[in-house]
């Protein structure tokens, strides 16, 4: 380590004065406006030291959780992301031309090898990537056909038709709510016709009289189509994930733009894919929406890193933290229970884990859990989040219960020490 980035760092004194000033005159404010309470000013000098965005031990039992930062990054991807932030890299620089690359081309190769579609591109989420697909193929005033049964609305307010709207393009709804058949695209399909968007309900199911198309089917229709399929399904002969829409399997059918989440079922960072045909890929590169909904080169590192663990399926069951969650051992789950038990004094009880951000809603993953009896629960479940690192859990028919399924077992420590 280089001794001079030791000295760099500020005095003691020269933090602390800058702390306590604004500590100070937070609570002189307060004073003013008739506050009489007591308040820790010591306790609030410290938290204003510790950093606002920080890990935390997910003991919820929910994998995907959209508030804790949904996927956990493999090593692989966090080793990445740390090349990438060390110093400059090549994101938009061709090494062997010498010349302006493009920062789509470090994960396109990739992602051509494992979806098989002709071309791909990165933007930010998957909002963006349904955003920008739309504009990209229906955009200037063209009519994009949705079934009335996926005019859906995702965690965060994000509705079809108001993107639908937002990109430029006309919606035009056909079938019911509950059924929607091929004719009824068929029949609405024209001259004004841009595309034909699928969405995929990622976090509801309806069941029953229901009926809806197949990809295979809008394909045949003879007009693009966009198919959001949300979670990013690469994985190869993980049985839980069946019920999810595969990525491979609408490229195969034909679909002009396939897009997909990197943080959610994929196991990487934040980003929106599209994968598809060469045309419709090179229509969204070039659209003025491509440039405002970029990835940025840090998850753009930890975006290959993981695509890159998927060429070998079983490293990437094993290396991937939510894949590996999803097939988590019974008895491996079963002994960190009973470690974390012993230490605080708590109860194993059978419980269900969720798979979480929008994704398998109605997919229950039995396994043991931590069930904590004494004191308040709330008052419990406020104590661990005050801890450091913060134990997050959930409190379920009047107890606080602490899930092993998605928690490390170096965590374990750090729960028993939030207790004591």
């Amino acid at each position: 380590m280089d001794p001079s980035r030791l000295r760099e760092l500020p005095s003691v004194d020269r933090l602390a004065t800058s702390v306590a000033k604004a500590v100070l005159q937070e609570r002189r404010d307060e004073l003013i406006g008739g506050a009489r309470d007591e308040p820790d000013l010591v306790a609030r000098a410290a938290a204003r030291l510790r950093p606002s965005l920080r890990r935390v031990v997910n003991a919820t039992g929910v994998i995907v959780h959209t508030n804790l930062g949904r996927s956990p990054l493999s090593d692989d991807a966090r080793a990445a992301v740390l090349r990438a932030a060390s110093g400059y890299s090549n994101l938009e620089l061709d090494l062997g031309e010498g010349r302006r690359g493009s920062r789509h081309e470090h994960v396109e190769a990739l992602l051509r090898e494992l979806t098989g579609a002709e071309a791909a591109l990165a933007v930010n989420n998957c909002a963006a990537a349904v955003l920008l697909a739309t504009a990209a193929l229906a955009g200037d005033g063209r009519e994009v056909v949705v079934s009335r049964g996926q005019l859906i609305e995702i965690g965060g307010s994000f509705r079809i038709p108001e993107v639908v709207a937002q990109s430029g393009a006309v919606l035009r709804e056909v079938g019911t709510t509950n059924r929607t058949r091929l004719r009824d695209f068929a029949a609405a399909l024209g001259d004004a016709t841009g595309a034909i968007l699928r969405a995929h309900p990622s976090n509801f199911r309806a069941v029953g009289f229901v009926e809806e198309v197949s990809i295979e089917a809008l394909c045949g229709l003879g007009v693009p189509v966009i198919d959001d399929v949300g979670s990013g399904v690469l994985a190869d002969g993980v049985p839980v994930l069946a019920d999810e829409p595969a990525v491979r399997r609408s490229v195969r059918a034909g679909a002009a733009l396939v897009c997909f989440s990197g943080d959610k079922l994929l196991g990487g960072p934040q980003a929106g894919v599209l994968v598809g045909t060469a045309d419709a890929v090179g229509a969204a590169k070039r659209h003025p929406l491509a440039r405002a909904l970029r990835i940025d080169k840090l998850s753009l590192a930890a975006l290959e890193a993981t695509l890159a663990l998927y060429r070998d399926p079983e490293r990437a069951r094993r290396e991937i933290p939510v894949l590996a969650m999803l097939e988590a051992d019974p008895a491996v789950l079963q002994a960190r229970a009973e470690q974390l038990a012993t230490a605080i004094g708590g109860e194993v009880v059978q419980a269900v884990a969720k798979v979480g951000g929008g994704a398998l809603p109605l997919l229950e993953l039995e396994g043991p859990a931590v069930a904590l009896h004494s004191g308040s629960p709330d008052a419990t479940a406020a104590r661990l989040r005050d801890a450091d690192p913060p134990v997050i859990a959930r409190i379920q028919e009047g107890r606080v219960l602490l899930d092993p399924r998605t928690m490390a077992d170096e965590e374990i420590a750090w729960v028993v020490a939030a207790l004591r």
